[in-house]
């Protein structure tokens, strides 16, 4: 993180403070999971020290896998850059109240208690028991003030009143209303939004509207209610084509284009692997999981195969509307939720919906 320079700025210094008596391994379980490129592999302290301690301890920019389901991760160690940036959007101030939802291992929620210190108050809400039982535990074990809740948060949470700060750790398409509600006037809350970046809000005077911008690009889990997380398999036989969309595919892997589509053709997964002359963009329609593997052969040309190549030029309509935007960045892009719906939109609140 420091030779990065990945650390917050100034205003967030406490984040890296937090982390040194806080750090991972103490809430990371006794196994953890590692992907093989064929399923998810068991590691268990005990028996592989070395290897546990690298998947607890990965680059930045990873995370760590705690729990699988059904061949599926359900429960994860943030990576450490992500929760530094979440923290450091939430601007949590000592003595305040905040509601966590999602506690999963509790190393978050100890870092939130941290902050708001003696004088504050800190509600975290886990829908798996099992999880909510062991990160209390390991909380109580590192002295952090933190009550664990088991339940379903979509509702928020009865009890703490409007809190100052509210902050999720699962990715949501539509944002309730009720954790709107949660949060006082002039609060704030951060969540992730579509698994691919976290926004954080402000709640206006009403208490049922809020306004604010993306802050940063990540994948995350998704809501237990929703399907499960999205995959990235090699594309089903289908042919292969070759197009002159060079520049699309140049842009697509520069990060903006990728947020950009991901609000104009929410049901298309787009991930990008590798970069420069190796990047490879994988596409995935999400209903009916039809997949495309696009690779760049020279300056103008791409190629793409699998059976989802239509996928890609759908795609196109969303890299004219980014155009004619004139490539907004992802930082341009901000939401408003109020009772009347959610909308995502560009450079600012009343310029209207980006997309549809």
């Amino acid at each position: 993180m420091e030779s990065r320079g990945l650390w917050p700025e100034e205003d967030s210094a406490w984040v890296r403070d937090a982390m040194a008596p806080l750090p991972r391994h103490c809430f990371a379980p006794d196994v953890v999971w590692e992907w093989d490129g064929w399923t998810w592999v068991a590691v268990d302290r005990e028996c592989e020290p070395g290897r546990w301690a690298a998947l607890v301890y990965p680059e930045p920019q990873d995370s760590t896998v705690t729990q699988v389901t059904d061949g599926l991760p359900t429960s994860s160690l943030s990576c450490t850059q992500v929760v530094a940036d979440m923290l450091d959007s939430l601007m949590l101030e000592p003595g305040q109240s905040v509601v966590e939802l999602g506690t999963g291992s509790g190393w978050n929620a100890a870092l939130l208690a941290h902050r708001a210190g003696p004088g504050g108050r800190v509600v975290s809400v886990e829908t798996d028991a099992g999880l909510a039982r062991s990160a209390a535990e390991r909380l109580a074990a590192a002295g952090a003030r933190v009550e664990v809740r088991t339940g379903d948060g979509t509702a928020g949470v009865g009890g703490p009143g409007p809190v100052d700060r509210l902050v999720a750790t699962y990715a949501v398409e539509t944002v309730p209303g009720a954790w709107i509600e949660q949060v006082q006037p002039g609060g704030r809350l951060v969540f992730p939004w579509g698994r691919l970046g976290h926004y954080a809000l402000t709640v206006a005077e009403d208490g049922k509207t809020a306004t604010g911008w993306l802050q940063g690009l990540a994948t995350f889990m998704g809501d237990r209610h929703a399907n499960g997380a999205a995959t990235s398999p090699a594309p089903a036989p289908g042919g292969e084509a070759a197009v002159d969309d060079g520049a699309m595919f140049e842009d697509l892997t520069g990060g903006h284009l990728l947020f950009a589509l991901r609000v104009s053709h929410p049901s298309i997964i787009v991930s990008v692997e590798g970069s420069g002359a190796r990047a490879r963009v994988r596409l995935q329609e999400e209903t009916s999981g039809r997949s495309a593997l696009v690779e760049r052969t020279d300056d103008e040309l791409v190629t793409i195969s699998g059976e989802g190549q239509e996928l890609w030029a759908a795609l196109r309509a969303g890299y004219q509307l980014w155009r004619e935007h004139r490539k907004p960045e992802q930082w341009d892009f901000g939401m408003t939720v109020s009772p009347a719906g959610q909308t995502v939109w560009v450079h600012a609140p009343g310029s209207g919906p980006y997309a549809g």
